[in-house]
């Protein structure tokens, strides 16, 4: 393969992740819920897929166990923000920190080590060995890369055709209008952190078994954040936001390209920033257009 085809492939494969968790998350926020745990909940589920799969020798087992911890720990963030009225804010920092040192105090008393472990189970590539042309992309990227857009058109038509996704909205943009017509919103809102949480253990499930193959704390390293702005950025879309999400992935790999092709000297901190600036270059951009549109 050719650089741009490698480039490609590693967009994609940077981009799955933060698509998964942006179009999961929607789901909350649609429902009027800003939820800063989308962080945790993949690191969550990467790590439970990692140790549960290298437990079982069953990289689905892990995908499972990673869904269980991810809708148990989204039901956790659902009794403290509804039943004990938390501010949904705190409680989410609150659930991502809990994760982030949750899974390093696990990984130390589960398996006695720090920093890092491998994964002994791999997410399976729909073809495998050397390719070419359109099977080249097949064989490079997993089964859960080449379901998402299955996912996200799903999404689209249970937030835009479906009586679960009026209600969402009904209970994010008009909370009133939903408890007159006899709407329950704290169910509504449950249905819909638990479907961000299925979205963040598939997200965290990818990223720590789908290319790397292994655990490392707070390996998400902002996905979850960059997930947030996705969000924010497409629209509140289903197919916008998973755009939203491709360019992140795009900046991502244009970092790791760097990394790999720089021969400036320019320091190693600069070139892993890298990313991140063009990010908010771009998302700048994008906020002075659409309020120059507004006022014109």
């Amino acid at each position: 393969m050719d650089f741009l085809d490698q480039f490609t492939i590693t967009t994609l494969r940077a981009s799955t992740p933060i698509i998964l968790a942006a179009v999961a998350g929607l789901f909350s926020i649609r429902a009027g819920i800003f939820h800063l745990g989308i962080e945790g909940l993949m690191l969550a589920g990467a790590f439970a897929a990692v140790a549960a799969g290298t437990a079982s020798g069953s990289v689905w087992i892990g995908l499972l166990v990673a869904i269980a911890v991810c809708l148990i720990l989204s039901v956790l963030y659902w009794v403290v923000i509804d039943r004990l009225k938390a501010d949904a804010v705190i409680a989410g920092l609150g659930l991502t920190a809990l994760c982030v040192g949750g899974t390093a105090f696990a990984m130390q008393v589960i398996f006695g080590r720090r920093g890092q472990m491998g994964s002994e189970v791999r997410l399976p590539r729909p073809v495998t060995g050397p390719q070419e042309g359109i099977l080249g992309y097949v064989s490079e990227l997993t089964i859960i890369t080449w379901a998402t857009p299955i996912l996200i058109l799903l999404a689209w038509i249970v937030l835009r055709r479906s009586r679960l996704g009026l209600q969402i909205a009904a209970v994010g943009d008009y909370p009133y209008g939903a408890e007159a017509s006899g709407v329950n919103q704290s169910m509504v809102r449950l249905k819909a952190l638990l479907i961000t949480g299925f979205g963040c253990a598939i997200a965290g499930t990818q990223l720590a078994v789908g290319d790397v193959a292994g655990f490392s704390e707070n390996m998400t390293n902002g996905r979850g954040f960059f997930a947030l702005a996705a969000v924010l950025f497409g629209g509140f879309s289903a197919v916008y936001t998973a755009l939203a999400g491709l360019f992140f992935g795009f900046a991502d790999a244009f970092g790791i390209a760097m990394q790999l092709f720089d021969q400036s000297g320019l320091p190693t901190q600069f070139v892993l920033m890298a990313p991140f600036v063009l990010t908010i270059i771009i998302v700048t951009i994008s906020g002075a257009v659409k309020k120059k549109r507004g006022t014109s």
